[in-house]
């Protein structure tokens, strides 16, 4: 399968032509069109993809600014309906809604017609629970079709979804679900990860002591006489009312979930985003960015769709969003890389083959991961259909894009799929925070390893200088200079809105520049522009290095570093810009049997000054057995680097944010011992 034979940004700038009498003559020119004209071109994504409203809107942005803009005023949506609007079509045509599998092998299909008897027996079932719009539903859940089923349900009627992973501790649950008061909540009483079944039952009576709002629980897992009200029995009701059923018509701005920020201080902060701008971000990402079709229409028939994730990472939110445009998703709830023991970075490749995924996503550390296994694509089983992949999370090395695109074109030669001769990336990066991507992809564009393609059409993306002017060809920090229709609602219980002011517009507040413009949202990261529009992250802007006067994000060092076979893992840190004494150290994880002797710190050292300049040698290198990483899979350098200026670790450390807590005793040995030598 190569579809979609036609770039579904093809189809949308002939709409365009079409019914707009618009002409451009290059993408950077309609990107360009659609930020200075935000009206015209967020009504054409209204209409291409045919939104539906009972009701009008009297305006597109009523209110142009940031925070607050009021986008769609008047009319009337429901993210659930949006995607359950697919459903006679997509039976009509004979493909599933989704497909799902575990650390068995087993795959599972769900329905459309089937999706929709579920998501109407669990919405009744809420409703009889006295749920009504606005109140929250918390799950304890992992990347499983109930899940997805739970959270249509939930948006059917107007209430509110949040959801953490199952391999989470209680207590990091308790820090987000006790902010947002839930009514009901969802939970699974067991999870199997890396071969093992864990048990979650102690967690579920932590979480039900601890929040007191809640006045239903549903217990998903195993029939048992706990006297629990089971998940699947409710899934499995039957009667008139559910084969009615509808979901209710929200106002535009209405809350559709609640997703938590990985913050290194305080409280998550709970985001809260609503139904219609996620409708109207997410479609155009995916259709149009990500070239990810409907896959019951003639030009992407067949179209499966996979991007891992745990359900702790708004990759999740972003994986469901595919249901909008009526795509089959492809879910996947188990340890990417076997377990410690066997570990097996082909597990994700072989449900790809079983699946008959036609686009592959996952996080750069996936990738890499793979790459330093020395993955055999052609044994891991028919790959034939698969024809694009998509990375997030942490910037993608050009060395390990270019494994994989040498890899796949291999394997066109074995299978004949003409698509792997030189497959396409989508490689993209934006947030939890507005549940979207600022840079992206665009299949008609020429794409260079390490490198993102563009910026996404009606994102306002700059990069900023330190006297906050926009750059091309120089590392700046990444801006949004107009507001979009996914960016927050508000934070969860933030009076005046002073964290959600505090997370983004601070640094560029009103009339930053002197101008009268009002205030720029501030990323985070890292950004270069490049002359011919593509782009690279360079990672977090508040982790940079800066020696002797240049200055870098940390990504370029992995990449050299990390072309080293025996490099498995690296992290560095750069505590120059706060005016102690220039300290570089660099932390590695070596391959088993490796020894951090002289020779091996000259071959690292060696790689940085070839890769980069002498100038970035790093003071120290030290061995570790894990670098510190996010739930998402980014490394902790910033908390780190805090740590090492002599912060309290309870202060800049969120350990219940972390993949790996139970690493953070040497490195807070090594902050204390580090303090002792720099007095």
């Amino acid at each position: 399968m190569t579809a979609p034979f036609v770039p579904q940004i093809a189809l949308y700038r002939q709409w365009l032509a079409d019914k707009r009498r618009l002409q451009f003559s290059s993408y950077e020119e309609m990107r360009l069109w659609s930020i200075r004209e935000p009206d015209a071109y967020w009504q054409s994504i209204w209409d291409y993809f045919d939104l539906q409203s009972p009701t009008p809107h009297r305006a597109v942005l009523a209110q142009r600014r940031m925070p607050g803009a009021v986008w769609f005023p008047g009319s009337t949506v429901n993210y659930a309906r949006q995607v359950l609007r697919h459903v006679e079509a997509a039976e009509a045509a004979g493909v599933p809604a989704l497909i799902s599998s575990g650390e068995d092998g087993v795959l599972r299909d769900t329905s459309w017609r089937n999706l929709r008897h579920q998501v109407a027996a669990l919405a009744i079932h809420l409703r009889k629970q006295g749920v009504v719009p606005g109140d929250r539903v918390a799950a304890y859940l992992p990347n499983i079709p109930e899940t997805i089923v739970a959270f249509l349900a939930t948006a059917s009627i107007g209430a509110i979804w949040s959801v953490c992973a199952p391999d989470m501790a209680a207590p990091a649950v308790i820090d987000r679900f006790k902010q947002i008061e839930p009514k009901v909540l969802i939970a699974c009483d067991a999870v199997t990860y890396a071969g093992k079944r864990h048990d979650r039952r102690g967690v579920i009576d932590e979480l039900r002591r601890a929040l007191p709002t809640v006045a239903h629980f549903i217990r998903h897992g195993d029939p048992a006489a706990d006297g629990n009200l089971r998940l699947a029995d409710i899934l499995a009701t039957t009667s008139g009312e559910i084969d009615t059923f509808e979901p209710v018509w929200l106002p535009f701005d209405h809350p559709l979930w609640i997703v938590y920020s990985s913050g290194t201080t305080g409280l998550p902060k709970p985001i809260v985003h609503g139904h219609g701008g996620i409708i109207v971000v997410s479609l155009p990402l995916n259709v149009l960015h990500n070239d990810i079709g409907c896959s019951y229409a003639e030009n992407s028939f067949g179209e499966r769709f996979h991007w891992y994730s745990s359900t702790g990472w708004v990759m999740w939110n972003c994986q469901v969003n595919a249901l909008l445009g009526g795509t089959t998703c492809c879910i996947f709830d188990g340890s990417p890389g076997g377990s410690k023991d066997k570990p097996d970075w082909t597990t994700l490749w072989r449900f790809a083959a079983d699946a008959k995924v036609t686009f592959f996503g996952a996080g750069a550390a996936f990738f890499a991961n793979c790459q330093k296994a020395e993955i055999d694509l052609a044994a891991s089983g028919d790959l034939s259909h698969l024809r694009a992949l998509g990375s997030t999370g942490s910037p993608l090395s050009a060395e390990t894009q270019q494994w994989f695109t040498d890899g796949f074109a291999r394997l066109s030669a074995i299978n004949g799929n003409p698509a792997q001769k030189n497959i396409r990336w989508a490689n993209m990066s934006g947030g939890t925070d507005f549940a979207g991507a600022f840079i992206g992809a665009n299949p008609e564009l020429p794409q260079v390893p390490g490198t993102m393609q563009c910026r996404i059409l009606g994102c306002a993306v700059e990069a900023f200088d330190d006297q906050g002017r926009a750059v091309i060809g120089e590392v700046g920090e990444l801006v949004c200079t107009e507001p979009l229709p996914s960016m927050p609602l508000y934070f969860w219980n933030d009076k005046n809105h002073e964290r959600y002011r505090g997370s983004y517009f601070d640094t560029y507040g009103d009339n930053f520049d002197g101008s009268g413009r009002g205030p720029v949202w501030r990323h985070g990261d890292w950004l270069k522009i490049n002359a011919d529009g593509s782009c690279i992250i360079y990672g977090r802007s508040d982790a940079t290095i800066n020696r002797h006067g240049l200055r870098m994000g940390t990504s370029e060092l992995y990449s050299a570093i990390e072309a080293l076979p025996e490099v498995l893992d690296s992290m560095v840190v750069d505590l120059e810009y706060l005016g102690r004494d220039s300290y570089m150290p660099l932390f590695i994880v070596l391959r088993e049997g490796v020894r951090l002797d002289d020779a091996m710190k000259a071959r690292i050292n060696k790689a940085i000054e070839t890769g980069l300049s002498r100038r970035f040698l790093p003071n120290d290198i030290f061995a570790v057995a894990e670098i510190p990483r996010t739930l998402s899979g980014k490394k902790q350098e910033l908390p780190i680097k805090k740590l090492l200026l002599g912060q309290a670790i309870e202060k800049v450390i969120n350990k219940d944010a972390m993949a790996n807590p139970g690493c953070l005793d040497w490195y807070l040995a090594f902050a204390q011992d580090y303090a002792k030598r720099s007095v």
